[in-house]
């Protein structure tokens, strides 16, 4: 009788994760935001369904001050399946945390469903000049979606084709766009939204943290090793349903044998027949990110929720001037090692 497998309760492989994914055009960003803020009425944040508290950047509650805003969740179908009561659970927990804001979530499908959006809007974004209209500015971190919602929300809301440029990788948009009207009003205070560049944290206290965010796409593939973010990948798989890698694997907690099995079974070799293990990974990682591997948030909300009623610190991030203090830190500890 073979014996039942057993999980990994933990991932211990911390040590080699990078902390930042602060970049130039983050730093900028975030500062023309700051500076635009004076003629902007509402802000529209969006986060990651998956990584519904990391994905929170605390850089934008310091950075955009008491702006109104709404908050979207995006990618809704890719951390539950639709309907579920599993998905219930999540969003009653999530508008919880989330209770002085107007919350809504969205799916990652060719045509997402956006009227309630544009309902909120039409009835909450005021401008205060008639002649201007509204402008709402669309904030969150690297690849969560801020284009795609833009888009939806202009074909739905005027009838017109995209206008602004996506991609499956953080970095498409790297400054503020131009306005993009969304919203016809008969007054003339047409309601207009504006594209931003994501914006990461300088620094990352809580290296799972990193490893969720590259996970879900906001850090380019090339800044975390593939197979370790595999391996995280497969340790969160295993928690949830350890029988959809089955077509390549009997159930396991070690990566490298189901990347080489893996790599083997969809042709993906280099030369002599070796499994490109890197490349391997990497198809892997896309196929959970469309869905492909059980369908999961990675946050542990229970945990979430208990850590705001016992009122203990945020693990998602840190004040601006704390993070740029950590971050030289960690500048500082890389250079004296590799010295």
């Amino acid at each position: 009788m073979a014996a039942k497998f057993l999980p990994r309760q933990a991932f211990p492989n911390y040590a080699s994760i990078p902390r930042s994914y602060y970049l130039g055009h983050h730093r900028a960003g975030l500062k023309k935001m700051q500076n635009m803020l004076s003629s902007i009425d509402y802000v529209v944040e969006c986060r990651d369904y998956r990584v519904p508290v990391t994905s929170i950047n605390p850089m934008f509650e310091e950075a955009l001050g008491k702006t109104r805003r709404l908050i979207v969740y995006t990618k809704r179908d890719l951390g539950a399946e639709p309907g579920s009561k599993t998905q219930q659970s999540i969003e009653k927990k999530v508008r919880q945390f989330d209770e002085n804001n107007a919350v809504f979530f969205v799916s990652s499908s060719s045509r997402p469903d956006v009227s309630t959006i544009l309902k909120h809007l039409r009835e909450d974004a005021e401008g205060p000049d008639k002649l201007v209209g509204c402008r709402v500015m669309v904030v969150g971190m690297p690849n969560v979606g801020k284009s795609t919602l833009i888009n939806h929300l202009r074909n739905q809301g005027v009838g017109k084709a995209k206008a602004v440029q996506t991609g499956g990788q953080p970095g498409i948009t790297r400054k503020i766009a131009t306005p993009v009207k969304v919203i016809e009003r008969e007054s003339g205070s047409h309601v207009y939204v504006l594209d931003t560049p994501g914006v990461f944290m300088p620094y990352v206290p809580e290296a799972e943290n990193m490893l969720k965010l590259a996970l879900c796409g906001c850090v380019k593939d090339s800044v975390i090793s593939p197979v370790t973010l595999a391996d995280y990948l497969l340790y969160h798989i295993n928690l949830h349903d350890s029988q959809v890698y089955g077509r390549w694997s009997p159930p396991t907690n070690e990566i490298a044998p189901l990347l080489n099995d893996f790599a083997r079974r969809t042709g993906l070799l280099a030369k002599g027949g070796i499994p490109n293990t890197d490349l391997a990974a990497l198809h892997f990682i896309q196929k959970w990110r469309a869905g492909g591997l059980g369908k999961f948030i990675l946050d542990d909300l229970q945990a979430e929720q208990r850590r705001r009623e016992l009122g203990e610190p945020e693990t998602t991030g840190m004040s601006i001037t704390q993070a740029l203090k950590a971050e030289k830190q960690a500048r500082r500890g890389t250079r004296s090692r590799d010295s």
